[in-house]
Formats: structure tokens, C-alpha cells, sequence
């Protein structure tokens, strides 16, 4: 059954518009309170549920919260506030702190005139779509306030940026440390920015920041992960021996070498997976997406390595390493799940890990980098203004057999609909860039014709 405010992450979308509206928000604060504290069965008698409550650097994120937390309070659920605080950080908080949910007002990569809502089980973990729809199904219910004994109370958790720095540097290993690297930190003026250089200065490194002055209108503009052009040009500036960006709620990460060249979320995941296999801790194998490049899965092969693609969306790369009792997987994007290191994507975590193969392999980060070289991947994303059955659209299928045959086994098609925005996306990859950026096109032409 399809969700009808539910997209891959949570519910996103243009601040003012529906669903992001202070009236929805507040009634979804109930929704979730009433479904989300009755799935939890450990309370003891007579206790208040709490739920966990974080939030990126947007300026609508002060209305937001205060929408959520009005509808909380009113289904009898108490509140703990972190303030700004990355999407990771909350999911570690809430099992820190024993709360029943953690919610995060985020639309991590999007502009400053878009928020959204995501929510986290008492473990730490994406609500899985069951819950969702339980939510969804509450919504349509009246809100029917608690009498006033029974309403939620808040407070504001003042330590929880040093509890979470704390909890990043704990999944370094004890006996390393990064004196002798100057890394330069892009935090996107996002909700990293005031967390991630105390975890890589106090590890030992030398850090310099961009992107750490956010005003509320200025997340991700022209910066973090979705802009490496920012930290790349800033690494050679200051002859830094790495540079790390994440996006505007830091669950995702990209890094540039020395030289500026960018590294991906698929090299880092390569990284990370050769690293731990020669230090013989991986377990099992990796999961990616419909998205990961095709030199990866080559490349792990060679390695014997076992790969799984998910759904794109890392809570299904979560629900798959659950599956196959794996515990490193990820996507191009940059998100990157480490398991045996936390419950979530975290791109603080994601980069000490690679930190930690660069240092125990003595080799720097374009080095380790070189090691896999990606196909050519060409993505387009053509907007529609109208949904389309994809997989019943004669021409469209031609399209793509057309350009399967051409590019025989070298290569491969892939389109699907955005979960968050009116988008089709055309990914064409193989060994050809020429090639690949032709049948791209050609698609992406042939699929806006039939949604226009």
C-alpha cells in the first residue's frame, strides 16, 4: 500500500506548503505520539513516554519544532530538545537517552526553503513502513488533547553536542590517533557545524573549517557534499592533506585528496571494505543500491567480497545488512552504514573509518582511492508533471531495451521516480563516456515526452 505523506526519508517538502505547514506538523507531533510510545511496552508504570527532538540549521526549523512539540505535549508525550544537531546524533541520543522516538526536522541536502520530518524507532533505527502507515492512519483521527495532568512537559538536553562528539571519537580506535594531517572540514552551514571540528581536533588533527557559519538561510548553498567545489578549491589552499564535506544534517560524506579529486560514496564504501577485509573483521559482504557504480561490484567480486543491491535509500541498505547479517553498506551519495559502529548513516563515523584505513595502510587518500576506478555514470533527472507508470509506458521500455542491447554487458539502465521530489531519474553507466552520455539523452528525452 503506497504512503501518502511518507517519501524514502521521512516527509519532506517547500516550508509553507503542504505537508510541511505548522497545522500538519503539530498534528503529526500527536499522530506519532500516540503510535510511536504505544509500540514501546518497557515503561514503567505510571511513566510520561519521552520522545527525542533535533534539528538542522533552517530557519523554519524553530516553527517546526515548536509544531511538534505542541502535539506531542498533547498526546501525554514529554520532549527533550538537542537544539541543532546532525540526523545520526539523534539516532545515537535517543538510545542513549531511553527515549521511545527520535524525530529529526531535516531536509538534509535540499535548500534552506525546504524541511522535513524524519523519525527514529527507539533503537536508533528508520521506522520501518508498517509504522508509517500507523502514523499516517492516526493522522486522519481528531486530536483529543490529554487532560492537562497527563500533558507532555519539555527540556532542553544542554549536553548532548558533547555527548555525541564523545560517542564519534569512541568509534576510533584508541591506540591511533590523527596528529600529522591537516584536514579540511566542509559542514554544508549545517548541523555538523559545531560538532565535527571538536571530534577530528581532539582526535589529534589539524582542522580547518568552511561552511561552519550558518544564519538559518545558508545550508548547503554552494557548499557541503552536494558542492564539493567549495572543499575541493580549500584543500589546496591550505595544502591540507585531505578534506571532508557532509551535507546539511551530516549523514552524508565525500572526501577530496590532497590533490582536490573527489572521492564518492561508493570509493569511500570500497575503501572501508578492503581495509576491513585485510584486516580480516569484514563480515560477510557490502550492500549498495540500484545506484552503485558497476566498477564496485566488479571490483568486490575480484576481491570475493559478496555484494547486494537495495532499494536506493539507506533504510533499505539497513533493512538488507539486517538480512544478511552484514554490517557495512552504503550509496554513491555518501551515505555510508557501518554497523558494529552505529545504527544509522553517520558521515562523522563514515570518515573516521576511512581515516582509520588511511592510517593503518600509511598510504594517503588518493592513493587508496586509485584503487578503484569508477565507470562513467550519467544521471539525469527530468521533472514531471505528471506520474507515469514507468514499467507500462511502451516507448520508454523501448527506449531502454535499445540502449541495454548497445551497451551489452558492459554497462547498465536504471530509472525510477524520486521519493522526495517530481522527478524521474535516468542513470546510464558503462565503460564509454561518450556512449553513456548519448543513451542518457536519449532517454531522458524520450521520458519527457511521455510525462509532459
Amino acid at each position: 500500500m503506497s504512503k501518502k505523506y511518507f517519501g524514502t526519508d521521512g516527509i519532506r517538502g517547500r516550508v509553507g506548503d503542504a505537508p510541511i505547514t505548522p497545522d500538519f506538523v503539530m498534528r503529526l507531533g500527536y499522530a506519532a505520539g500516540r503510535v510511536l510510545t504505544g509500540i514501546d511496552s518497557h515503561l514503567a508504570k505510571g511513566a510520561r513516554p519521552a520522545v527525542l527532538i533535533g534539528k538542522d540549521t533552517r530557519i523554519s526549523g524553530y516553527m517546526l519544532e515548536a509544531a511538534l512539540e505542541a502535539g506531542l505535549s498533547a498526546a501525554g508525550v514529554d520532549v527533550l530538545l538537542t537544539g541543532p544537531m546532525p540526523t545520526p546524533a539523534v539516532a545515537y541520543l535517543t538510545r542513549a537517552l531511553r527515549a521511545q522516538a527520535g524525530i529529526v526536522i531535516s531536509a538534509s541536502h535540499n535548500p534552506f526553503y525546504d524541511n522535513g520530518i524524519k523519525f527514529f524507532s527507539s533503537l536508533g533505527t528508520k521506522l520501518p513502513d508498517d509504522v508509517e502507515h500507523a502514523i499516517e492512519a492516526a493522522l486522519d483521527q481528531p486530536m483529543q488533547v490529554m487532560e492537562s495532568a497527563k500533558l507532555g512537559k519539555a527540556r532542553r538536553i544542554d549536553d548532548a553536542a558533547g555527548r555525541y562528539v564523545e560517542f564519534c571519537k569512541s568509534t576510533f580506535p584508541n591506540h591511533l590517533d590523527l596528529r600529522g594531517l591537516k584536514i579540511v572540514l566542509d559542514c554544508a552551514h549545517g548541523a555538523t557545524y559545531h560538532v565535527a571540528p571538536p571530534v577530528f581536533h581532539e582526535l589529534g588533527a589539524e582542522v580547518v573549517a568552511i561552511g561552519s557559519k550558518p544564519d538559518g538561510l545558508n545550508i548547503n548553498e554552494q557548499v557541503g557534499s552536494t558542492h564539493p567545489q567549495a572543499l575541493q578549491k580549500a584543500v589546496i589552499e591550505h595544502q591540507a592533506d585531505l578534506g571532508i564535506a557532509f551535507d546539511g544534517d551530516g549523514d552524508r560524506v565525500m572526501m577530496v585528496d590532497n590533490e582536490g579529486q573527489l572521492l564518492d560514496g561508493d570509493q569511500l564504501l570500497y575503501i572501508i571494505a578492503a581495509a576491513r577485509q585485510h584486516s580480516g573483521i569484514l563480515q560477510g559482504g557490502v550492500v549498495g543500491t540500484l545506484m552503485t557504480n558497476l566498477a564496485l561490484e566488479h571490483k568486490l567480486a575480484a576481491m570475493n567480497i559478496p555484494f547486494a543491491r537495495a532499494k536506493v535509500g539507506d533504510r533499505y541498505v539497513l533493512e538488507l545488512l539486517n538480512q544478511n547479517d552484514w554490517q557495512l553498506g552504503g550509496e554513491n551519495s555518501g551515505h555510508i552504514l557501518t554497523l558494529d559502529k552505529h545504527s544509522s548513516g553517520d558521515g562523522i563515523i563514515a570518515a573516521l573509518q576511512v581515516l582509520h584505513a588511511v592510517i593503518q595502510s600509511k598510504k594517503t587518500l588518493g592513493q587508496l582511492g586509485a584503487d578503484l576506478t569508477l565507470y562513467p555514470q550519467v544521471l539525469i533527472n527530468v521533472t514531471t508533471k505528471q506520474k507515469i507508470d514507468l514499467n507500462a509506458h511502451a516507448d520508454i521500455q523501448s527506449a531502454v531495451k535499445q540502449a541495454e542491447t548497445e551497451l551489452k554487458d558492459a554497462g547498465r539502465v536504471l530509472l525510477r521516480a524520486s521519493g522526495t521530489e517530481p522527478k524521474i531519474r535516468v542513470m546510464v553507466e558503462g565503460e564509454n563516456q561518450s556512449q553513456v552520455e548519448a543513451l542518457a539523452q536519449r532517454i531522458a528525452d524520450v521520458v519527457t515526452q511521455a510525462t509532459s
